[in-house]
């Protein structure tokens, strides 16, 4: 361990590495919580969580994606008379 190695892994880059990837998994958890929490505010606004959960899957879909998710969603529900 005299360089700084064991096993040929180099310590001092493994350390950080793996602080670096607990600092960020404390931060994700801290947004979770804050998600969760203005999800709160928004269903005591009246607003419903599900629906807004889904509102947010889509906007993250390229239109192109969307549109094809729609069509298809379409499809099968005049498939199904509903």
């Amino acid at each position: 361990m005299a360089d700084g190695t064991v096993g040929g892994v180099h310590v001092a880059k493994l350390k950080s590495v793996v602080e670096r990837i607990e600092r960020l998994e404390g931060e994700r958890a801290e947004l979770g919580a804050d998600i969760r929490e203005v999800y709160s505010e928004a269903k005591g606004s009246g607003f419903d969580t599900k629906i807004l959960r889904q509102l947010i899957k889509l906007r993250k879909m390229d239109k192109a994606d969307r549109q094809e998710l729609d069509d298809l969603l379409d499809t099968y529900r005049k498939a199904l008379g509903v």
